[in-house]
């Protein structure tokens, strides 16, 4: 691919990244590897494949959302180290 050093300045820059003359020597072998791949990507017919948005045909994999009985306060703080009679008492974090 040409104009690689011009195509990672430009990358570099919109991903704020510095380099030096070193780091730039050693990136830019393995950056056209990159670009050539994604060139050769490019030149895939994908004309009769239809976009999709999920790898599986499986449409909800959820399960289904019933109302059901819920733990009680007391069963709740039970094993807490520190509460009231309806919150968990945590260290204060803010002043």
């Amino acid at each position: 691919m040409e104009n690689t050093k011009e195509i990672i300045d430009h990358v570099s820059k919109l991903a704020h990244l510095e380099f030096s003359e070193d780091e730039l020597k050693a990136i830019t072998p393995q950056f056209s590897k990159i670009l050539d791949y994604i060139d050769e990507l490019s030149k895939i017919d994908l004309q009769d494949v239809e976009p999709m948005t999920h790898v599986l045909d499986e449409t909800n994999v959820m399960r289904e959302d019933l109302v059901k009985e819920s733990i009680s306060v007391k069963d709740a703080l039970k094993n807490a180290p520190k509460h009231n009679d309806i919150f968990f008492k945590v260290p204060k974090v803010f002043d």
